[in-house]
């Protein structure tokens, strides 16, 4: 029961994270940091609530504040990464190069964890980066540019994961974690929001709130997932985000992938799903 409980809550997580790629995209030509910024005010006023109402209220872990800041950036770079590939490529191709980041986390763990990944995950990551090319679809096309972006947010995402896992490791609280990113990615953004606002309709705001809305739900479902059953057993079902990615921007956007993206998808959702059932096994 808690395992069928942990794949329904990560399910739903994609979907939530999915409905924040959409939403993003629908709130039309506004500058990139402008829009990350209230995707994340949004998660630091939830956070910070949630604290609030803790015994510990805003306490860190001793020896923890180098990680948390490191953990930051590396999420916040990833984030304005993502959100630049979603304003400019399939909100389907932007989530599978995104979704790349449990392979760069991999690497990642062996520089800054010390963990030795074997033969097998190795494979599945240069295997994964592979398929990646048929979604990048190396050119001179500017396109090409802007999935490499979308790559580099994988990149950069996994690598913040990675302090996640460290964190977690020494004990730090996630909600602790959740609000020092917003409101680093929050600070970040203040000045170029300054020097560059757009004026924004109602409908956009709207429209970036509810991508707010929807990325606090993520969060707070992936973090339930992974307190009913280990990452081993439902992680692969993560992979759904992508699915309902594909499903909005085809019915709301019109927006189809071409068979070279179909056949990345194949190849990187294959490779997750065999490193999954590789370490389950094992």
């Amino acid at each position: 029961m808690n395992k069928f409980k942990g794949i329904l809550y990560i399910i739903c997580a994609g979907f939530f994270f999915a409905l924040m790629t959409f939403f993003v995209r629908l709130s039309g030509d506004l500058p990139t940091m402008q829009k990350a910024f209230f995707r994340n005010a949004v998660a630091a006023a939830v956070s910070c609530v949630m604290l609030l109402r803790t015994e510990k209220k805003f306490h860190i872990q001793k020896g923890n504040l180098p990680s948390l800041f490191l953990r930051a950036a590396c999420g916040t770079i990833g984030l304005i990464f993502n959100f630049y590939a979603i304003d400019k490529l399939n909100i389907s191709d932007a989530n599978m190069l995104n979704k790349l980041s449990p392979f760069f986390a991999i690497i990642a763990s062996y520089f800054i964890l010390k963990e030795k990944a074997n033969i097998v995950e190795w494979i599945t990551v240069a295997v994964a980066f592979a398929g990646s090319l048929f979604i990048i679809k190396p050119s001179f096309d500017i396109t090409s540019i802007y999935a490499v972006i979308g790559a580099l947010g994988g990149l950069f995402a996994g690598l913040a994961y990675t302090f996640v896992r460290k964190l977690g490791q020494r004990g730090e609280r996630g909600p602790v974690i959740i609000m020092f990113f917003s409101v680093f990615s929050c600070l970040v953004c203040v000045p170029f929001i300054v020097f560059n606002y757009q004026p924004m309709a109602m409908w956009q705001l709207g429209y970036l709130l509810l991508a707010g809305g929807a990325a606090t739900g993520g969060q707070l479902f992936i973090t339930k997932a992974y307190t009913f059953a280990p990452a081993k057993e439902i992680s692969v079902f993560d992979y759904t985000q992508v699915v309902f990615a594909a499903l909005l921007g085809f019915v709301f956007l019109d927006q189809l992938p071409d068979v070279y993206s179909w056949i990345g998808y194949a190849i990187i959702i294959g490779c997750a799903v065999y490193k999954w059932y590789y370490m389950k096994k094992h």
